[in-house]
């Protein structure tokens, strides 16, 4: 198979594999066990339960440009274990208050937020070194290939989590977490890789921060893809951030079913992350990334019709056809952006990007906690629901409607050190 000769060639592509996978399983944990820490162990309002959902991605908000520049001029390798050693001593501040008596709200909320800047940290220099470890006819293969494996230790993780709050804990269930950022940190200290690193510059750091938003925003696929994942993103999560609370609240259900639904959703992500790859070289990357969205909304969708019992099945399904839905989409916009953008500028691209996309899954917590208190659990859910569905519109009626592969929009990239930003097109 493609993918194994992939990754049996390339020793820096296991590396980054086995690195990926270990930090997705240990942040699925995470991402289940935060919230009904909240809700369970803390006893948090519906509120406070949505929000600390936005809070890992708040600093993508409000300092993902900086810190894109940053790494734009650091080493990549030593960026990702410096990351991984903060995301270990932070998180391992629950347990211990847990067990302590000193956990609280409050510090829920301060952890979550110092363990996302480090993971903003982690993911751009992470998407540095893909692009510098394949080449770029291999960006779709070992862009699926990392988001499919990641995607199955996202629904292990997950589905693990949801069993092991049950029985042992919440808070003691952030100690597989903290044992697959070890891993991840072994596995990046394998990594050897000639790392493109950006001159150092003479200019300010607000000047840089200013060419990576104008970068993100000069052409019509970059713009394409940025609104379609910013729209996506600010609906989705809106729904997602309330599915704690639908499961444990108004459905009366137990973490195992919570567990089950979001599995369901990374299982999703797993298929359609292998299968990327040959989907676009059969259908093409433009119609694959145009329509991916349109059965993503229908799964979100699925959230609204479910009731105790066998009714939770309609969400099983429906996460799953979500969790597909946004793996292709991710793969292809993922792979155009690294085809696209010269290596010294690839920090900045991924924070610009990201300030905007991954910023909108901040405030759709903030939102679906002020709607959730407002209107209600079910009705925040629709509204959530509504907002999605015009990422599909912008893609199907966007400047890509007729682009069937978007490979073909890419230019060759400048020399390090002579980037520039590119005319925007219309």
């Amino acid at each position: 198979m493609q993918e194994r000769r992939l990754v049996a060639r390339n020793r820096n592509f296991r590396a980054l594999l086995v690195s990926s996978t270990s930090g997705v399983l240990g942040n699925a944990v995470a991402a289940v066990a935060l919230p009904i820490i909240a809700a369970v162990e803390l006893q948090a309002s519906n509120f406070e339960v949505a929000a600390l959902a936005g809070m890992t991605f708040l600093p993508w908000l409000v300092l993902g440009l900086l810190i894109g520049v940053w790494v734009d001029r650091l080493p990549r390798k030593p960026v990702m274990m410096a990351a991984l050693v903060v995301r270990v001593l932070v998180l391992g501040l629950l347990p211990i208050g847990y067990w302590l008596g000193f956990l609280s709200t409050p510090l829920l909320f301060v952890v979550a937020f110092v363990a996302g800047i480090a993971s903003v940290f982690f993911q751009l220099a992470d998407a540095a070194l893909v692009q510098q470890a394949v080449t770029p006819d291999e960006l779709m293969e070992g862009n699926g290939l990392i988001t499919g494996t990641g995607a199955a230790a996202d629904a292990a993780g997950r589905a693990m989590a949801g069993w092991l709050t049950t029985f042992a804990g919440a808070s003691n269930t952030l100690l597989v977490q903290l044992t697959a950022s070890i891993v991840s940190l072994l596995a990046v200290q394998r990594l050897d890789v000639e790392e493109v690193v950006q001159p150092p510059a003479k200019r300010p750091i607000l000047r840089e921060m200013a060419d990576g938003l104008r970068y993100t925003f000069s052409t019509a696929p970059l713009r394409a893809l940025l609104l379609n994942a910013a729209l996506w993103n600010l609906g989705g999560n809106i729904a997602a951030s309330l599915l704690v609370l639908l499961v444990l609240r108004t459905l009366g259900e137990s973490e195992v079913w919570l567990g089950l639904l979001l599995a369901a959703a990374s299982v999703g992500g797993a298929v359609g992350g292998v299968t990327a790859n040959a989907l676009g070289e059969r259908i093409g990357s433009g119609p694959l990334w145009r329509w991916s969205m349109v059965p993503g909304v229908l799964g979100y969708a699925s959230l609204l019709v479910l009731s105790p019992g066998w009714g939770m099945l309609w969400g099983l399904l429906g996460m799953f056809v979500m969790g597909a839905s946004v793996s292709w989409n991710i793969v292809v916009g993922s792979s155009f952006r690294q085809r696209v953008c010269p290596p010294g500028m690839m920090g900045r691209l991924g924070a610009a990007s990201r300030t905007v996309s991954w910023g909108m899954l901040a405030l759709a917590s903030l939102l679906a906690g002020l709607l959730a208190e407002s209107i209600g659990i079910r009705e925040a859910i629709l509204v959530g629901v509504v907002i999605a569905c015009s990422a599909p519109l912008v893609a199907l009626l966007g400047p890509l409607r007729g682009v069937t592969r978007l490979e073909d929009l890419v230019e060759a990239p400048a020399p390090v050190g002579q980037e520039h930003i590119p005319k925007p097109s219309s």
